[in-house]
């Protein structure tokens, strides 16, 4: 789906106070509603538009916007990587994660990568303004509902790296035997991880725990 042509220099020399937005989404319908949405603003307009994270990061080394409304499920490069490549290249870039995903474990890792604010797709019109407005700022606005998910886990013993990797292969039907075998430990090992895991999620069975993991997004299915 080829994307609007970037601005020319001139247009870059916006009008003092305008806040210039970017918009990253790999769904043209979501883009052309935030442009609709933003365009009926006179403190705001969309400067430019990036289907994936790869593009997120050449627009915005192109365009420079104050701030970037940044999906995180996306083609080739997705919304984590792209806001930390952009950090990188800006520790002052202002990024604002517009998503679907409301759990607290993906909202934590978008945060620490250097996003300024967590906003749910769902925001009501008037939310997606103001949060605009805050972040360019400075600043920082999370989700009431994503930010009552961190509250309640956020004392929790966090699943380690190998624990997320066992209940990953374990959400794609792999049996302890087989667990074992990839992460080359003993099955008896296996077992005890899923413990700790049925554990720190509050889990009943291996199904719960995938499913109380997939929410929080602690991994992916």
């Amino acid at each position: 789906m080829p994307l609007p042509p970037l601005s020319s220099a001139s247009s870059r020399a916006s009008a003092a106070g305008v806040i210039r937005v970017l918009v990253v989404d790999d769904h043209v319908f979501l883009r052309d509603g935030i442009r609709a949405i933003i365009a009926s603003q006179s403190d705001m307009e969309v400067v430019g538009e990036a289907e994936d994270g790869e593009q997120a990061v050449a627009r915005f080394q192109a365009l420079h916007p104050d701030v970037v409304l940044m999906d995180l499920q996306m083609p080739r490069m997705g919304g984590l990587e792209a806001i930390e490549a952009i950090m990188a290249l800006d520790s002052a870039a202002r990024i604002l994660v517009l998503t679907t995903y409301a759990g607290d474990t993906q909202a934590l890792r978008a945060l620490k990568a250097g996003a300024a604010g967590y906003l749910l797709k769902s925001a009501l019109r008037q939310e997606l303004l103001d949060t605009i407005r805050s972040v360019r700022q400075g600043g920082r606005h999370v989700d009431a509902q994503v930010a009552t998910g961190i509250a309640i886990h956020i004392v929790q013993d966090a699943l380690s790296e190998r624990e997320i990797r066992v209940l990953s292969l374990a959400a794609s039907g792999h049996s302890n035997r087989q667990i074992a075998d990839r992460v080359a430990v003993a099955e008896e090992t296996v077992k005890g991880y899923m413990k700790a895991i049925f554990s720190k999620l509050g889990a009943r069975d291996r199904t719960h725990a995938v499913t109380i993991a997939a929410r929080r997004g602690i991994i992916e299915i």
